[in-house]
């Protein structure tokens, strides 16, 4: 049974945050929430924890997993980030939005896109997301808390509780989550594309054809 934190979404419990990240290095899934929705966490490279998340959500090899991370220097170890990659994510984070970059060889293979070798990056304006990765000293990786079967994430903490306390080892009650997803921007072709349209506006990269 998952264990259920009350953690204060404006002023998070040092106490509590060390509590979670001790459960994530321990190989554990936790539900947290963001500035878009709830998310699905793990320690990056947890193979195990990874697949776990895989079942949870039905996900394929194809799927895009999202390494969140606390700053950009975080997303430059991870992702190959041109200059006018920089740039525009620079412009947007943090914040609701998911960019899609071409994988260094620091990511683990199993996170990547099989054949695109790319992987998403973001950065969440959120205390609780922020306060977990200052702690954790790494990012997480992450996936929106979407159910097979539905097209929105879910919201609120209780019902996650009902749902999932047997398929996840700590569910985070930050407050009614968002009924969106991060925005998903490609930019690992060169010109941005926006692949799917969440909480954060498109427009600035529509701008950009």
């Amino acid at each position: 049974m998952s264990q259920f934190f009350q953690i204060h979404p404006e002023n998070p419990q040092p106490r509590l945050i060390k509590q979670a990240v001790e459960i994530v290095k321990a190989g554990g899934v936790i539900v947290y929430p963001t500035d878009s929705s709830y998310a699905l966490g793990c320690l990056i490279g947890d193979k195990g924890a990874v697949e776990r998340i895989r079942r949870l959500r039905r996900l394929d090899e194809k799927h895009n997993f999202t390494l969140v991370c606390r700053d950009l220097s975080e997303i430059g170890v991870f992702a190959k980030v041109d200059t006018a990659a920089f740039r525009l994510i620079k412009a947007h984070t943090p914040g609701p939005y998911t960019f899609i970059l071409s994988a260094t060889r620091e990511v683990p293979r199993m996170l990547m896109h099989p054949k695109r070798r790319t992987i998403g990056m973001r950065v969440p304006d959120h205390h609780i997301a922020l306060a977990l990765l200052e702690q954790l000293g790494a990012p997480l990786m992450s996936t929106s808390l979407i159910l097979p079967g539905e097209d929105l994430p879910m919201s609120d903490p209780y019902e996650m509780r009902q749902i999932l306390e047997h398929q996840v080892d700590l569910i985070i009650d930050g407050g009614h989550g968002g009924m969106a997803a991060s925005t998903v921007i490609n930019l690992s072709e060169g010109k941005p594309e926006v692949l799917r349209v969440g909480c954060g506006d498109p427009q600035p990269f529509l701008d950009e054809d």
